[in-house]
């Protein structure tokens, strides 16, 4: 049986540009007269990631991880990363951007392996944060929006390769 899609957005077009718009400028702000190395988390932030690169106004120089957790509804509980940034990080300002923090554990795995490069500042941002479902404590980063226990797709974020095209968050029912 294939989850059905919310026929309402969560999170709307409008509100995420404005979000997003929002968290480039803070971004900015923060790492003002800075280059940031900007790690985008494959493949769910992608979208994020590139509309959001756009409000920095800080240097940057772009890299990416692959991990995952998920498969279909569910985390493995095994974290995987099969693709690492090729630049050196040492010394760096790295700024990683994900799509969603839920039980914290993937993002846990890539800022200790990150900080293990010795950066010069390790920050996230992530779209959403559910954090009803962490597992793990992280220190705070920038998030766009705080969500309930969803299954979310759009924006990036799928269901078995889906839904990625979508222009909002929706829910799968």
């Amino acid at each position: 049986m294939n989850p059905q899609l919310s026929e309402a957005p969560l999170i709307g077009v409008d509100a995420i540009q404005q979000r997003t718009a929002e968290l480039g400028r803070r971004i900015s702000k923060d790492f003002a007269g800075d280059e940031i190395v900007v790690v985008t988390v494959l493949k769910g932030a992608l979208i994020f990631a590139s509309d959001l690169i756009r409000h920095i106004t800080a240097a940057q120089r772009l890299e990416f991880i692959r991990a995952r957790s998920y498969q279909g509804r569910r985390s493995s509980g095994a974290v995987q990363i099969s693709v690492w940034p090729e630049c050196p990080l040492r010394d760096q300002n790295v700024l990683v951007v994900e799509d969603i923090l839920d039980t914290g554990r993937t993002t846990a795995a890539i800022l200790d392996r990150l900080d293990a490069e010795q950066p010069a500042r390790l920050e996230y941002c992530a779209l959403l944060d559910k954090p009803s479902r962490r597992e793990r404590p992280l220190p705070p980063g920038y998030v766009g929006f705080t969500v309930e226990d969803h299954f979310v797709v759009g924006y990036g974020l799928d269901y078995e390769e889906r839904y990625r095209e979508l222009d909002a968050v929706y829910t799968l029912e």
